[in-house]
């Protein structure tokens, strides 16, 4: 759960609708997203997607059946637990702002990271997810682009 939201940028309630028919292969169906459109496609890492695919054949789950059938109340209380082993305070949308943020660290272009990731219509709702840039993380950049 935790790693679709922050290998695939998916939102919460995204995840908790999932279900096994909705994934194939690297690409998962979200079915009435919160975008409005009647669907969108989430695309993941094979590592994801094989972890996601065993977790389905070893769970029996039926075509129809939800892959993590939870609650929202139930999924923020183990996210906060995970953010807590490792040391943090972590919300469910902080995973979301980490895939963005990873990607477009990694050198993704905007465009990706805004239409494929996060799958917004605007640009500039990307950008606020992307925030500030420090005066180090400014300098190594500019030294990887033209040294």
């Amino acid at each position: 759960m935790l790693e679709l939201m922050a290998r695939g940028g998916m939102r919460i309630g995204e995840v908790l609708k999932l279900r096994a028919m909705d994934v194939d292969d690297r690409k998962l169906l979200l079915i009435s997203p919160k975008s409005g459109r009647q669907s969108e496609v989430v695309f993941i890492p094979k590592k994801v997607a094989d972890r996601l695919k065993d977790y389905i054949h070893s769970n029996k789950m039926a075509p129809d059946q939800r892959i993590f059938p939870a609650g929202y109340t139930s999924a923020r209380r183990i996210l906060k637990k995970a953010g807590r082993k490792v040391g943090i305070e972590l919300n469910p949308h902080d995973l979301r702002r980490h895939a963005a943020t990873y990607a477009s660290r990694a050198g993704a272009p905007l465009e990706i990271v805004s239409k494929i990731i996060l799958r917004h219509a605007n640009l500039s709702t990307t950008q606020r997810y992307l925030g500030k840039v420090s005066d180090v993380e400014a300098m190594r950049w500019i030294e990887n682009i033209f040294a």
